[in-house]
């Protein structure tokens, strides 16, 4: 297993294929400078952020604070990955018919039944 370094994570394209499988300059949600950005500093963000690298200089540091929530995101690459973030953890919607139980689930299935006599006399003549 190689070792994490600044330079291979670098060197890495970042893509979410779950989220967003045609990539993220194809989706609407992103600029292109936030989608070039997020392609290319995912990887490092992603790895500072877990906790599987530790930051070496200003800007990594930077990157973590504005992640936690210690400090706004004041370059593009930490503002695309708060957006992106904040896009993959949205809540999800409810679906159409709602989430609401309704009233009528006392109602037995004899209930909704219509009693209608369905037996018709045809008187048949000879």
């Amino acid at each position: 297993m190689s070792k994490l370094n600044r330079e291979s994570l670098l060197k890495r394209m970042f893509s979410d294929p779950k989220h967003y499988p045609y990539g993220f300059s194809r989706s609407g949600d992103f600029s292109i400078a936030e989608s070039k950005a997020l392609s290319q500093y995912g990887c490092l963000i992603a790895a500072l952020v877990d906790g599987h690298l530790s930051p070496s200089n200003d800007e990594e540091a930077g990157f973590i604070a504005s992640a936690i929530g210690n400090k706004p995101p004041e370059s593009i690459a930490e503002r695309a990955w708060m957006k992106y973030q904040s896009r993959i953890n949205r809540p999800k919607y409810a679906s159409i018919h709602g989430t609401k139980k309704s009233n009528s689930e006392s109602r037995s299935d004899d209930d909704l039944v219509n009693d209608i006599d369905d037996d018709v006399d045809i008187d048949l003549d000879d």
